[in-house]
């Protein structure tokens, strides 16, 4: 895990597989960020790494394609949008989120390997704002968020990381929570 990305605000990537506590983890990364301390283009090429291919297909051409599209759906349907950020960003704000519920797990179809995981959770998200005058003022919100992650030996790592094939990677955040 590179404990370096928390001075920009973000959550670091575990080196785990456990697919829990990977999953957990991969909720709040996607709700973590501090607007003072990066740019949203810079979270979301962060959050890019977390990323390992789609085993389902068996071509790589395939394969690339399928993380580039589950790149884009993090991108406009999972994250918050540009105009929330920059607003956020204005009042030098940041969001701190946790996975605060049970994770229900979900089937992933047509997974042979029976690496992939499905896992919902409630997740807390706390806002929080200045007013320019050094007062902050924090509120929560709640969502519901799935994601897939892959926990197998085909597993991916991130290059230059500790991380090692079987190790725990995002396949896909979904825009709508997925239940049992």
């Amino acid at each position: 895990m590179d404990a370096s990305v928390a001075e920009q605000g973000w959550l670091p990537e575990p080196i785990t597989a456990d697919r829990e506590v990977y999953i957990r983890s991969a909720l709040e990364a996607a709700a973590t960020f501090d607007t003072q301390k990066s740019t949203r283009e810079d979270w979301l090429d962060y959050l890019d790494t977390w990323f390992t291919p789609d085993t389902r297909y068996t071509a790589e051409a395939d394969q690339q394609s399928a993380v580039e599209a589950s790149q884009v759906e993090l991108r406009t349907g999972v994250v918050l949008p540009q105009e929330e950020w920059d607003s956020l960003a204005r009042e030098e704000g940041r969001v701190v989120a946790t996975a605060s519920g049970d994770v229900v797990y979900v089937p992933v179809t047509d997974d042979a390997s029976g690496d992939m995981s499905i896992g919902t959770s409630d997740v807390t998200l706390t806002f929080t704002r200045s007013d320019g005058s050094g007062a902050e003022t924090s509120y929560e919100e709640q969502v519901r968020v799935s994601v897939q992650v892959l926990c197998g030996l085909e597993s991916v790592p991130t290059p230059d990381s500790a991380q090692q094939a079987g190790d725990c990677k995002v396949v896909r955040y979904f825009t709508e929570p997925l239940e049992p």
